[in-house]
């Protein structure tokens, strides 16, 4: 299986921040409901929830520690190789302006 791209990431992150959000929702709509059977459904899907919650903190704290480091890489690159960078990005410049002309 291919590895997940930054896009689908984030979209992946939002949808299961709205998924912990309707599950909140769910779990305050039923709290009036003081049968057994749902005191304990209600008790396990709390778990459940604070669980992800806690999950979802701590993979959103390691992508921005990468994030951080990524951009500390790249900076610490171009001070070091400020010639470089430059005939990169003209390159890369180069490259978007044709694949733009052409069209």
């Amino acid at each position: 299986m291919s590895e997940l791209t930054t896009a689908q990431k984030d979209k992946l992150m939002a949808d299961l921040k709205e998924v912990m959000i309707d599950a909140e929702a769910l779990l305050s709509a039923t709290a009036h409901d003081a049968s057994a059977s749902v005191a304990e459904l209600r008790t396990k899907a709390q778990a459940s929830l604070s669980r992800a919650k806690d999950g979802l903190l701590q993979a959103q704290g390691v992508a921005i520690d990468k994030a951080k480091a990524a951009a500390k890489a790249t900076d610490v690159y171009v001070h070091d190789n400020p010639w470089k960078s430059v005939g990169v990005a003209a390159g890369v410049g180069l490259l978007l302006g044709m694949l733009i002309g052409r069209r």
